[in-house]
């Protein structure tokens, strides 16, 4: 099979590539590289440099490939770059969506797997969180996001184009970039112990997260993909960590005990999150098969292996 991958040079797409030619399909990846690595192009792709704003480009790929399905990655992943550039941030991440929608509809391409965000919920303090609670977005990033689903959701309704918008929670893993515009908490602690720094917290370190590894997010998209199933499920493992506990295992992953320092919270910073993952395991057969600790293992290998 041929797949499409967009945002093809990113952390969680260069792994869903690294899988897909490890099973023999074909993968094409299309990235800017406006945020995108060259280290993380998979070496036996087909990398093509552009934009999912693109449309004509969009439409040439299509025409030139048979496509079983794309895994729609690209985005601004920003939110303090949303709040700058609301614009720019709605033509990639909702008109992006919407145009590689209109790409899989008129080339008859089976299937689209939106990669989106757990920032769709916002502040609600409600949790686990589930797919059906109310939509509370407090950036335009959040907007553009929720956007794309429901335009999958239209095109799976209207159109007929299989559609699965993954709602990912807080996902790690090697070649996560720690000083990237919107860093997770994980590469930036990981690379702080492993060079003997000290890691900050912002606030009391007992607000907690929903840690995913990347290999459980690459099978979601795998199982969403290969399944008939359309829908919004959230990707997650449907357990809380703190910051503290999590920062005490990268420590004991690395070999090194270092102090923490702690700083006033950040505004906005919610205290407790964690995915209700019922919904993806029923309808998709999901099933993390990663604990934090096995993969903050491997993460602390990866960000070693670069010194």
């Amino acid at each position: 099979m041929q797949y499409l991958i967009t945002g093809g040079a990113g952390f969680i797409a260069s792994h869903i590539a690294e899988d897909l030619i490890a099973r023999n399909h074909d993968v094409v990846l299309i990235d800017d590289m406006s945020a995108g690595s060259a280290k993380n192009i998979q070496p036996d792709a087909e990398f093509i440099k552009g934009s999912v704003t693109d449309r004509a480009l969009l439409d040439k790929i299509c025409k030139t490939h048979t496509f079983e399905g794309i895994f729609h990655l690209a985005a601004v992943a920003s939110v303090q770059k949303s709040i700058e550039d609301p614009t720019l941030v709605h033509e990639v991440n909702a008109t992006g969506t919407m145009n590689i929608l209109n790409a899989a509809k008129e080339h008859t391409i089976r299937k689209v797997v939106l990669s989106t965000s757990a920032a769709a919920y916002g502040d609600n303090p409600v949790f686990p969180k589930r797919e059906d609670m109310l939509p509370e977005p407090l950036s335009p990033y959040a907007v553009s996001k929720i956007a794309g689903e429901m335009y999958c959701r239209n095109f799976a309704d209207l159109f007929g184009v299989e559609t699965v918008a993954l709602r990912y929670f807080n996902v790690f893993g090697p070649r996560q970039d720690p000083n990237a515009e919107y860093a997770a908490v994980i590469p930036k602690f990981t690379e702080k112990i492993v060079h003997g720094e000290k890691p900050i917290i912002f606030g009391d370190g007992n607000q907690t997260r929903d840690f995913v590894f990347v290999k459980d997010v690459v099978q979601a998209n795998m199982l969403a993909m290969n399944s008939h199933t359309s829908g919004l499920f959230n990707i997650g493992t449907g357990i809380q960590t703190s910051l503290n506990d999590l920062a005490g295992m990268i420590m004991r992953a690395a070999g090194v005990t270092c102090e923490i320092i702690y700083q006033d919270p950040r505004p906005g910073d919610i205290r407790y999150s964690v995915a209700d993952i019922s919904k993806a395991k029923q309808e998709l057969g999901y099933a993390p098969k990663y604990s934090i600790e096995d993969g903050i293992k491997e993460t602390v290998a990866y960000f070693k292996d670069l010194l």
